[in-house]
């Protein structure tokens, strides 16, 4: 299928920088507004990101009210991007973003044109993110051959057409092990077990039904691998239970024979480029600090889905893409734009809340994410606005929209701040 036109004008009046669901999304809904100078720009040679990879069913609930493949997801977007006409450069690595003249230039490298600059009005930053690997949580031991990440398995399945081994181990509840611990199963594999440090999931209640439960693949919490046993192939992990602490209890260990280890151990939002041009990053999404615009602390360049904060599914990265695209149109047409003086802070129970910094002249939907698992609860914007919940859990996103209104009442005073914290009813 055609994924565009491989060319460039030299000057956008916006570049987007990958070309997953956020970026394809994004650059729909820029054209949709009337951005038409618009160029997408990806490092692999299709568009769709980890999409053309998954395919399980899932993804299109929210969006579309229909269950999709991610390739039946992925093409419905490719298809809008081919009948925009919007330029595509494919197999593109976009290497350094500086500031010039009130431009952004992008240094790009392919095949096609070698090293080359862009000139561009607005930038938006949709770079996804990549898994932690086993050099990351240091798992001691051997290093023989066998142990992959869950997205590394994923495509060696699925696109590549090669199963890695025939005996299990999964360590990690994130989404994508709990997909793979099935996928595994339904091939013939004997999963041997889903060990998790935490004493909860980190992965969506939906996945642990549909994944573990359905087929009979046990989940081990506050468990985890301390070492791996092999030479050329891994032959067998030892796991230990942990204490409140993450810590192995001594006396606990037990080795489990596997010719496969599943690393699913959670996702780094990818923000190297980000870096280059300058840009706040948070300590705890690992990506940047933004505004309620999806806005960047660098004027002009915006930034969205999994390389703002990993996201649970993908219609939720696909509203994000939507929104940094109406942020753009604001920033391009030069609307007045107050300036985002109220910082939020994550307290008690938050691991993290986005966006960072807002004006207080808009409504604002925060994405929020809590660190424990909490029942009957509540999520408290300072002493002013609490949301109750039933259930919270850290696999699980939560979005609550605060009317402008409210939020200057929160911000009232000289500090600007407004903290968002939990607590039980």
């Amino acid at each position: 299928m055609q994924q565009g036109k491989n060319n460039y004008k030299k000057k956008y009046d916006l570049a987007i920088i990958g070309g997953g669901p956020a970026g394809m999304a994004a650059a729909v809904r820029a054209h949709e507004l009337g951005i038409i100078n618009v160029l997408l720009i990806e490092r692999d040679k299709y568009l769709g990101g980890i999409l053309p990879q998954c395919i399980h069913a899932g993804f299109g609930l929210k969006i579309f009210n229909r269950e999709l493949t991610g390739p039946e997801y992925s093409s419905i977007f490719e298809e809008k991007i081919v009948q925009s006409g919007i330029d595509t450069m494919l197999d593109t690595m976009a290497l350094n973003i500086k500031s010039e003249n009130g431009l952004k230039i992008v240094t790009a490298a392919n095949s096609s044109f070698g090293y080359f600059d862009i000139e561009a009005k607005s930038v938006i930053l949709a770079l996804g993110c990549r898994e932690r690997t086993r050099g990351q949580i240091n798992i001691p031991g051997s290093r023989p051959s066998g142990v992959y990440t869950a997205g590394v398995i994923q495509r060696m399945v699925n696109i590549e057409g090669y199963l890695p081994g025939k005996k299990v181990v999964v360590l990690g509840s994130g989404d994508i092990g709990l997909i793979m611990a099935r996928r595994m199963h339904l091939e013939g594999c004997a999963v041997k077990g889903v060990f998790e440090i935490n004493p909860f999931s980190t992965g969506l209640l939906r996945n642990i039904a549909q994944c573990l439960d359905d087929f009979n693949i046990p989940l081990y919490l506050s468990h985890t691998v301390t070492g791996i046993i092999g030479k050329k192939r891994i032959e067998a992990v030892k796991v230990s239970k942990v204490d409140e602490k993450l810590k192995p209890v001594k006396g606990s260990d037990r080795i489990i024979e596997c010719d496969t280890l599943l690393l699913s151990v959670g996702l780094i939002p990818e923000n190297e480029l980000s870096l280059t041009c300058g840009i706040l990053l948070d300590n705890k999404t690992l990506g940047p600090v933004v505004d309620e615009n999806c806005q960047t602390s660098v004027k002009g360049i915006f930034s969205c889905g999994n390389s703002l904060f990993v996201n649970d599914i993908v219609d939720n990265v696909t509203q994000a893409g939507q929104a940094a695209a109406e942020g753009c149109l604001a920033y391009l047409n030069e609307k007045p734009y107050e300036e985002p003086s109220i910082e939020v802070q994550a307290g008690e129970g938050i691991l993290y809340a986005v966006p960072q910094k807002i004006s207080g002249f808009k409504d604002v939907t925060f994405s929020i994410r809590v660190s424990r698992p909490m029942k009957n609860a509540y999520i408290a914007f300072g002493d002013f606005f609490k949301k109750k919940f039933k259930f919270l859990t850290p696999g699980e996103m939560v979005f609550i929209k605060i009317k402008k209104d409210i939020i200057n009442g929160l911000a009232g005073g000289k500090t600007r701040v407004i903290k968002i914290y939990t607590g039980s009813k």
